[in-house]
């Protein structure tokens, strides 16, 4: 790298490989436990494995990388040149990824910044566009900090899950909030708020909330310029029905991605998800 701040994220952010080497970002990978094998997001298992898994009723976890491969990371970057790093992940709420970077970053050889986004998926990615995008021109160190967490001011995500057990084995809601997309027939609308995923709305078929989602995010973009990106699992042709109307609907869209959630999250939502995510710019 021969900019003088560094950007580090994680897995979770599910940037395109083509973004991340354009801007030098890296992403250190979080850990998905398939019965008794632990494999790495990002290179050893894929979101279809995940999925496929969780269809046979089949144990799936996840577990934080570790603080050492945090320490790793940091090291590579100041051997390339790096005089400080800033170091953007998931939100604290649902992940321990946040605390282990903040272990690793006290005997970094350069400053390094651990920033919890409150985000995840392309909603921490684009947090981590911004920052390296201000550090490319010269940005110090506060100021790609701020820049991300700017970003992450103005971004917002919002998803549809099929069912709600997923989340809910996972430890990633509770069981009251559960509840609220247990009623037969009834689908259930999430958003992240305060780095929580959070009930959003109750809608009576899957058809109607997938229209619902889409009206939420046109609502979100306003006038923009926005990015969007739209997120599933195992539901390609749902996604692209979404991207569709949304690049017909947003008026001030700039960039629109659509992408497969990696194993990780994965993991904890199911088959059937589709998320939205909207950023201001």
């Amino acid at each position: 790298m021969s900019r003088h701040v560094a950007v580090i994220t994680d897995s979770t952010a599910y940037l395109p490989s083509r973004e991340m080497e354009r801007h030098g970002i890296t992403a250190v990978p979080l850990t998905v436990v398939l019965g008794d094998e632990a494999l790495e997001e990002g290179t050893e298992v894929s979101a279809r494995s995940v999925a496929q898994a969780l269809q046979r009723r089949r144990s799936v976890t996840t577990s934080r990388p570790s603080p050492e491969t945090f320490a790793a990371a940091y090291r590579a970057a100041a051997d390339a040149g790096a005089r400080g790093v800033v170091s953007l992940h998931l939100s604290a709420e649902i992940s321990g990824t946040y605390d282990a970077a903040v272990l690793a970053a006290q005997d970094a050889p350069v400053p390094v910044r651990v920033v919890d986004t409150g985000m995840v998926a392309m909603a921490l990615g684009f947090c981590a566009l911004t920052a390296a995008e201000v550090a490319e021109a010269g940005g110090t160190l506060d100021e790609v900090v701020a820049a991300a967490q700017k970003r992450a001011e103005g971004t917002a995500a919002y998803f549809y899950v099929d069912t709600l057990d997923y989340l809910r084995r996972g430890g990633r809601i509770g069981a009251a909030q559960a509840l609220f997309g247990s009623a037969l027939a009834v689908k259930p609308l999430l958003q992240l708020e305060g780095g929580r995923i959070e009930p959003l709305e109750k809608v009576r078929t899957a058809s109607k909330a997938l229209a619902r989602l889409e009206d939420i995010v046109v609502e979100r973009a306003g006038g923009g310029p926005v990015d969007i990106a739209v997120h599933h699992l195992a539901a390609p042709e749902r996604a692209q029905h979404l991207a569709d109307r949304l690049r017909d609907r947003v008026a001030g869209l700039a960039d629109l991605h659509v992408s497969e959630v990696g194993a990780v999250i994965g993991a904890h939502t199911g088959p059937g998800l589709i998320g939205a995510v909207v950023s201001a710019r």
